[in-house]
């Protein structure tokens, strides 16, 4: 099976430093605390950055997401903006990498002086990691397409667990796709607590009718930037779009559809349910889109 973050492997990532706490260490020295807050309860926000033609494409709507994501659970990152910019800046120069990488800037509160949830433990110096690897989608996944099933896990809402938040727990997604795999899909399409269509467990969701863009109104599914660019393409291109509550049935008889996260972009869907969708991969629809989103990129990079 090949999910919406299939990559082929690359030696260069070997030797690949990692920023740490401000400093370029190599992989294998690169360790926190068994303390460590993100350790012991998945307690921190992260993002994840791709790198494009020389430059972090949609850089300020990230750092926007990760510092609110922060201020909503009371974590001080201790690091400006800008110095989350100069560290990110310092590990691509230090990699030399200036296309084709992804990127996955990690925050949390830190070690602890006891191994529980209470925040108030910590020690007060946050663990800030970024890890940068030169990776790509596999080509093949966008004529061979991803299989999609509904499962059971559902999507909360903010006053359970906000989804919008990038947390490091992600244990109900990691369940979600484990039923996922076991119905022989490569990701699970996530209800709300409504029962309408809301996220996939790993990539925001839009699918087509009758050349309507369909999606969830965006209430309980991921906060996702690419998701966002997607929505404000459609709406530039006079391509029609439709944010709703959408009943599970609705995804089988689409004609095509397609995933969307910072590291595939915009990855097409073959099947869902078990049901074949009509049109060829990538469908007229997505393809126009994977295109308007490159030349989004591009302008981003500044060509």
């Amino acid at each position: 099976m090949a999910g919406s973050q299939d990559f082929a492997a690359d030696s260069r990532n070997e030797t690949a430093l990692v920023w740490l706490n401000g400093a370029l260490v190599a992989k294998s020295e690169a360790k926190v605390s068994i303390f460590d807050a993100g350790f012991v309860v998945g307690d921190g926000v992260w993002e994840g950055l791709r790198l494009h033609k020389g430059a972090l494409v949609f850089l300020d709507a990230h750092l926007d997401r990760l510092f609110a994501g922060a201020a909503a659970i009371d974590l001080d990152i201790g690091l400006t903006r800008q110095g989350v910019i100069d560290a990110l800046n310092e590990l691509l120069d230090a990699n030399r990498m200036t296309d084709g990488a992804h990127l996955r800037l990690m925050v949390t509160r830190g070690p602890k002086s006891a191994a529980n949830q209470d925040p108030r433990n910590a020690l007060g110096t946050p663990t800030v990691v970024i890890l940068a690897e030169w990776k790509s989608p596999s080509p093949a996944i966008v004529t061979q397409g991803l299989t999609l099933a509904t499962v059971s896990i559902r999507c909360s809402p903010a006053s359970m667990f906000d989804m919008r938040l990038n947390s490091h727990s992600r244990l109900n997604l990691i369940i979600a796709l484990q039923e996922a795999i076991r119905m022989g899909a490569d990701e699970g399409i996530m209800l709300d607590p409504h029962g309408f269509v809301s996220s996939c467990n790993a990539t925001n969701l839009f699918w087509v009718k009758d050349g309507q863009v369909r999606t969830s109104r965006g209430d309980y599914c991921f906060n996702g930037v690419t998701r966002a660019n997607v929505i404000a393409l459609c709406q530039a291109n006079d391509i029609p779009i439709a944010p709703g509550d959408y009943l599970p049935e609705d995804t089988p008889g689409a004609d095509e559809a397609f995933v969307t996260g910072t590291f595939g972009g915009l990855t097409p869907v073959r099947q869902i349910d078990g049901q074949v969708l009509r049109d060829s991969l990538p469908g007229p629809v997505t393809a126009r889109l994977r295109g308007l989103y490159e030349a989004l990129k591009d302008r981003e990079a500044g060509l």
